[in-house]
């Protein structure tokens, strides 16, 4: 076994995963899986910078992903940067101020790279019931990639929509107004035109979803009375329910969804973006199967995802 830090820094939240992988890299075993939402994509959509409050919410959680690492003797670090980073003019002072906290170079990675880790986190424990192909969908902050493939990826895309981007950009409302959803709606549906020209959506036979948004959407739709990884944690549910979990998230106001008990702090502000991002594409993958003459009849969430497929890739580098 070898003792690896994974750490996926993304637009919403930035977590950390220290495991144990075996020799053979096909499984691992989790010694700390933490996450903090701390926003580093805070505004970047509009102002094409981090904010300096974000930084700095981000590289406090830094010092305290070190001092685990320490703590817990691991021997190799791979810090994985996406979608708010890769649109950040200021990057580098995010960049330098992680280096001279863990000592390495965090890695600004490509979404198609993204949606590559993400499939193989998901892969490497999907049930053997499940029928490939596999449309492994990792819904974050400011970006959401799509990759179809079997045991490896044969087809991948990163649309810029997620649950920050698609706030700030459209649902200013408490709770949203119709032409706020109409907007965001509008660009889901262009950003996913799009990734129908790398994607062969008809060809999914299981659907599986990640990150913080599907897994609250799961929650919702489960009637959680807490968030509860066990039971998220490979739960497949009937589109049509899924599909009835992201409205009510939608349509909730603030004071709603902060009392829902399942919901973390930090998911409370864009949750209905996110939620109306699933619903999109829960909706065009059935669509497009339907299509072709096939039927999508349940959604997957899992929660293994990035993370573990950062922890497996350093290994492999090691």
């Amino acid at each position: 076994m070898t003792r690896v830090a994974a750490i996926d820094c993304g637009t919403n939240s930035i977590r950390l995963l220290i495991a144990d992988v075996a020799a053979d890299g096909e499984s691992l075993t989790d010694v700390v899986r933490l996450m903090r939402v701390v926003r580093l994509g805070q505004g970047v959509d509009r102002t094409g910078q981090f904010a300096p409050e974000a930084l700095e919410r981000t590289l406090a959680a830094t010092d305290e992903y070190a001092a685990l690492c320490r703590e817990h003797q691991v021997e190799a670090i791979r810090f994985v940067a996406t979608s708010a980073t890769r649109d950040a003019s200021n990057r580098d002072e995010f960049i330098s101020g992680v280096r001279e906290r863990l000592g390495v170079e965090p890695e600004v990675v490509s979404g198609n790279e993204e949606a590559e880790l993400s499939f193989r986190g998901a892969v490497s424990v999907v049930d053997p019931a499940l029928v490939p192909p596999y449309l492994v969908v990792d819904l974050g902050g400011g970006s959401t990639e799509m990759v179809l493939g079997e045991r490896s990826p044969a087809a991948a895309h990163s649309m810029d929509v997620g649950c920050v981007r698609m706030t700030e950009r459209h649902l200013l409302s408490d709770p949203p107004a119709a032409g706020e959803i109409s907007g965001a709606v509008a660009d889901v549906h262009a950003a996913l035109d799009t990734a129908l020209k790398d994607v062969p959506l008809a060809q999914t036979r299981t659907l599986v979803g990640l990150a913080g948004t599907i897994t609250t959407v799961t929650a919702q739709a489960l009637g959680l009375d807490s968030y509860d990884r066990d039971k998220i944690n490979g739960a497949r549910l009937p589109v049509d329910e899924v599909l009835a979990a992201c409205d009510v998230l939608l349509a909730a106001s603030r004071e709603e969804r902060t009392a829902m008990p399942f919901m973390h702090p930090g998911r409370v502000d864009v949750i209905g973006a996110g939620a109306l991002v699933w619903r999109e594409v829960v909706a065009r993958v059935r669509d497009e199967v339907a299509a072709s003459g096939g039927t999508l009849e349940e959604v997957v969430t899992s929660e293994h995802d990035i993370l573990d497929g950062i922890a497996f890739s350093t290994v492999v580098r090691a």
